[in-house]
């Protein structure tokens, strides 16, 4: 991955070595290799004359990935194993294969949680192949930062630093895991941001449809009526929590979106790729969470009428009764969808998971 931290002057007075980020070009043979043997020193000078205070690395691999005909999932999760393999910080993937996300076809697409963007030759042209080549890989490359909307130029040099900055790998996995977290928050919360994580059960149409039928079964049922008025506080908060662990574990462990480090070498780029992960599907389920929870109240208030409730309670029925009502049947929405959330596929958990920024094509 990236090369060691900046060491401090020597007693002589000499600055410090510039980290730096290496970003891996992988090519397909043929001419998509011969597009990234002239791309490759455009590029590298182009990310020098931007952010000069890192060392920029650009190395050409020429590797196929795939077999077509392949989707871009497949081309990025290929990707992704040579760039761990290889010790990168960065990859794109220069293809001759044409790309489509959300079945339009584009001329690039990159996925920051992984580090790792295509580029469709097909898509670019004949005329200005190279030029347009290299404008499309600094974008990708700005995208992969994740800051490619706030257009803050100093935000972008401290997510560049952070990149190329390792932090002492020492210590068991929690501690490094911290450290990781400490040193490379920008560049960590570019990444969940990117991912955009609020749309991820959106996604996932079992998962959902399991949510909304429990929370239906839930709300009408005069049992978990006086359940929720008698859990109190307490029951009420370990149920929910539980029920966002639930749907969180289900979807990290079942969809096998955990990294393991290969080597020590990696341990920044697979910590980095676990908390993205972890953090996006955490937002995720809390979106549904409330929005289930949100859902479940007007349900009640709509659908269950006082005196039926209050006969229900036997006692007279409040606004916080309803309030745990919803709260409880929010919960067992949520529980409803990690067992839907088992049902998805691990190809559709990771298309929600990762969201895939695209460049249409012209």
């Amino acid at each position: 991955m990236s090369g060691a931290p900046a060491q401090p002057p020597d007693p002589q007075g000499a600055p410090a070595a510039a980290p730096d980020v290496v970003l891996g070009l992988v090519a397909a043979p043929g001419a998509a290799a011969e597009v990234a043997g002239d791309l490759a020193g455009d590029l590298a000078g182009a990310l020098r004359e931007r952010h000069p205070d890192v060392a920029w690395d650009v190395r050409v691999v020429e590797d196929g990935l795939v077999r077509p005909p392949a989707d871009d999932a497949e081309i990025v999760a290929a990707a992704r194993a040579r760039l761990l393999a290889e010790e990168w910080d960065l990859a794109v993937v220069v293809t001759d294969l044409p790309i489509a996300v959300d079945r339009r076809t584009v001329v690039a697409h990159a996925s920051p949680v992984h580090g790792v963007a295509v580029l469709s030759l097909p898509a670019l042209g004949a005329v200005g192949r190279r030029r347009r080549a290299l404008q499309t890989s600094l974008g990708l490359v700005h995208v992969l930062l994740g800051e490619a909307e706030d257009g803050d130029p100093d935000a972008l040099r401290r997510r560049v630093r952070e990149l190329a900055t390792d932090p002492a790998d020492t210590g068991d996995g929690v501690r490094f895991t911290a450290r990781v977290l400490s040193g490379n928050l920008r560049l960590l919360v570019g990444m969940v941001r990117a991912n955009r994580p609020w749309r991820l059960t959106i996604r996932l149409s079992r998962a959902l449809t399991a949510a909304i039928a429990a929370g239906v079964f839930a709300l009408v049922t005069a049992d978990i009526w006086r359940l929720a008025d008698r859990f109190g506080l307490l029951r009420l908060s370990a149920v929910g929590l539980g029920s966002v662990v639930a749907i969180c574990v289900t979807l990290v462990v079942g969809a096998q979106l955990w990294e393991r480090a290969r080597s020590r070498r990696v341990r920044k780029q697979v910590a980095l790729f676990n908390l993205a992960t972890v953090a996006t599907v955490v937002i995720g389920v809390l979106t549904l969470y409330a929005t289930l929870f949100a859902l479940a109240l007007a349900g009640a208030l709509l659908l269950v009428p006082s005196g039926l409730f209050a006969e229900g309670l036997g006692h007279a029925a409040s606004l916080g009764d309803y309030l745990e009502l919803a709260w409880l049947t929010s919960s067992l929405a949520t529980v409803g969808g990690a067992l839907g959330a088992g049902l998805e596929s691990d190809e559709a958990v990771r298309e929600a998971a990762y969201t895939h920024r695209p460049e249409r094509a012209a």
